[in-house]
């Protein structure tokens, strides 16, 4: 799988880690940067992966910043991206389960899990789709500028 991913000065070294956990499971990476531990900007390393997974350049993208909270707010700006932050394997799984995450955004420090199990696990875990889908066409729907109602609006309990 092609996976593309980056970070900010404060998850330089866990990106470089996860980079090199990634090539060595048979995974092609797309590093985005940052390429030193030199303060920087986080948006401008979420904006190029999310170009890239919401381009078909990548499959999947993963961000690395200091809480992965910023890399998160800023990925899912672009149209087509769902990042989801995920400090545990149950994180990761259920973020392609039923949200069909396409970006798995970490904290450098502040993950509780070793952070190639939740890459592995997110990587691996297929989407349910069923009504999962159902939520995830709102979501897109709401990039759109649609807003849904929901399905309870108007009803007598």
């Amino acid at each position: 799988m092609r996976i593309s991913i980056g970070a900010d000065h404060a998850g330089y070294d866990l990106k470089n880690q996860i980079a090199e956990y990634l090539r060595r499971t048979g995974h092609e990476v797309l590093d985005r940067g940052t390429h030193s531990p030199e303060s920087c900007d986080y948006p401008d390393f979420a904006a190029a992966v999310a170009r890239d997974v919401a381009g078909g350049t990548a499959e999947r993208g993963i961000l690395v910043c200091t809480t992965g909270i910023g890399m998160s707010i800023a990925a899912n700006k672009v149209s087509g991206v769902r990042a989801a932050l995920a400090g545990t394997a149950l994180e990761a799984e259920m973020s392609r389960r039923h949200n069909d995450a396409n970006i798995l955004t970490i904290g450098a420090r502040t993950v509780r899990e070793a952070p190639e199990r939740l890459a592995e696990v997110f990587l691996s875990t297929p989407f349910e789709g069923g009504r999962h889908a159902r939520r995830t066409g709102k979501i897109e729907a709401l990039e759109r500028g649609c807003c849904p109602r929901p399905e309870t609006e108007g009803k007598e309990e």
